[in-house]
């Protein structure tokens, strides 16, 4: 089975979520003097930008060298309740002195193509051509098994090439931004982000269910040279 750490709530789940950045941070700013990370949407995720806004965390952490970047995002205006950007925002990102040029939002308000293109420009430019590797990047997981904006049976799934993509998603009429599972697995530490009881059952079938991707798209979080850790509490746990 994957890297499974259970944790007795959700509150539990949070703080170490809390801590595993504030390492992962740690050892970014020793190695290269930067670090980078890309945001999660979700409940989640929320939950978890809301303890690093807390004056515990945002004193600890060294926001002047934090590059904030974002996983997947709705084809919503930033100051739309529905835009991941905008969550982040309000929970996180207002509470905290990063500085405003270290946010690289996906423009949702924009045809999503262009949108796309756009930010894999932003990631090839940060990142000088290299692999695109995040130090930390958070993922939540849908009661379907997507991931990102990595829904099943969607043309993203097939993307081999590209590291941000519009995708369609046909099941649900909307269009979305998300980076591609070469962005997201070329990161050095991935972290779902799991709670409650109602994704026991999805969580059991892509830990311990067949190889499906492309019906629970989860399973392709395979990252080539990090760490793939899952935190979850003991209601998503109970089927494990």
């Amino acid at each position: 089975m994957e890297n499974v750490k259970v944790y007795s709530n959700a509150e539990a789940l949070i703080r170490a979520a809390a801590e595993l950045w504030v390492t992962v941070l740690n050892a970014a700013l020793t190695a290269r003097a930067r670090f980078s990370v890309a945001l999660s949407g979700g409940s989640t995720p929320k939950a978890l930008y809301a303890l690093l806004a807390t004056e515990e965390y945002r004193t600890q952490l060294d926001w002047a060298h934090t590059f904030i970047f974002f996983g997947d995002e709705r084809c919503v205006p930033p100051d739309h309740p529905d835009s991941n950007y905008h969550m982040a925002r309000e929970s996180l990102l207002d509470h905290v002195p990063v500085p405003p040029d270290h946010i690289y939002r996906m423009r949702g308000e924009v045809d999503p193509e262009q949108a796309a293109g756009e930010y894999e420009g932003f990631l090839k430019a940060l990142f000088r051509g290299e692999n695109t590797r995040f130090d930390l990047l958070l993922l939540g997981m849908g009661d379907d098994g997507h991931t990102a904006s990595l829904f099943p049976h969607t043309p993203a799934l097939q993307e081999k090439s590209r590291l941000v993509v519009a995708n369609e998603i046909e099941a649900k009429n909307m269009r979305r931004i998300t980076l591609t599972t070469r962005a997201i697995n070329s990161a050095a530490n991935i972290a779902f982000l799991v709670s409650g009881a109602a994704k026991a059952e999805r969580l059991r079938d892509v830990l311990k269910g067949d190889y499906q991707p492309e019906h629970l798209p989860a399973q392709l979080i395979k990252p080539e040279n990090g760490q793939l850790m899952w935190l979850v509490d003991q209601a998503a746990a109970a089927l494990l």
